[in-house]
């Protein structure tokens, strides 16, 4: 892989997942649902396994440079 865009995409899975884990950190803290139709639980779990996922995939991404 090309460092320009392992870096781009590298910055891009980062940012998302530390705005996700962010997100539902404070949506769960204000005791607000996560995603609306799902118990809270459920969504917070899949919302931070999403987030935990793009950060793993941002360390690739860096790791690849």
């Amino acid at each position: 892989m090309e460092n320009g865009p392992a870096i781009f995409a590298g910055s891009v899975f980062a940012l998302f997942g530390a705005a996700l884990l962010l997100w539902t950190g404070v949506r769960l803290h204000h005791r607000l649902p996560v995603a609306d139709g799902m118990r809270q639980g459920a969504s917070a779990t899949i919302a931070t396994l999403a987030g935990a996922a793009t950060l793993a995939l941002s360390v690739w991404c860096f790791a690849r440079i």
